[in-house]
């Protein structure tokens, strides 16, 4: 069975070495639409894959960091980065450009990492993610699976390599909240 949760954020960025001049030479934004697909040949104790409620906190805490924030890639010029977190205080600096192909890969691997480090109580069993579908447009979006995620050939993403401004770990309701999905034997909850 598969369960879909509905996040919502507005992000701004710049997407180099695309095709268009307009997005890879300009500061642009997008009210994006996350779709958090999750899924388990078992129910719960409450008859569910996995409780609607436990969206509401790492996993929501995680894909609101990129709220009015800006998206930046390390690779890009070291000037603009500097610039960026000088003149911001909501940033996410990724390891890879933020296209919305590489923010579905980057959310599947945070939400994979949540539930890794969840210890369920409830009689959830195997609870994986099916996808994550990130809607840049009302009529585009990208698609991430298992495969995707993990894909050398689409470029390594090493969750310790994606750094979170100050405010915006601030606001998570677990303060070292990435920290602890980082360690190794740790859990969350």
């Amino acid at each position: 069975m598969i369960i879909r949760k509905l996040f919502k954020f507005e992000n701004a960025h710049i997407v180099r070495n695309c095709s268009t001049d307009r997005c890879k030479f300009n500061i642009h934004g997008h009210s994006y639409k996350v779709e958090v697909l999750l899924e388990s040949n078992y129910l719960d104790n409450g008859q569910m894959v996995y409780d609607f409620g436990l969206f509401k906190t790492y996993i929501k805490d995680l894909i609101e960091s990129f709220d009015h924030s800006i998206a930046l890639w390390s690779g890009d010029d070291k000037e603009y980065i500097k610039d960026m977190k000088k003149h911001s205080l909501r940033w996410v600096e990724l390891p890879v450009s933020p296209s919305a192909e590489q923010f579905s890969r980057v959310i599947f691997l945070m939400v994979e990492k949540v539930l890794q480090k969840t210890s369920f109580n409830n009689g959830e069993r195997e609870v994986k993610v099916n996808s994550i579908i990130v809607h840049e447009t009302d009529t585009g979006y990208a698609q991430c699976f298992l495969k995707d995620a993990h894909s050398s050939l689409m470029g390594k993403i090493e969750l310790k390599e994606i750094v979170f401004s100050e405010q915006i770990r601030n606001e998570w309701s677990k303060k070292n909240l990435w920290e602890k999905l980082l360690i190794q034997d740790s859990q969350l909850i």
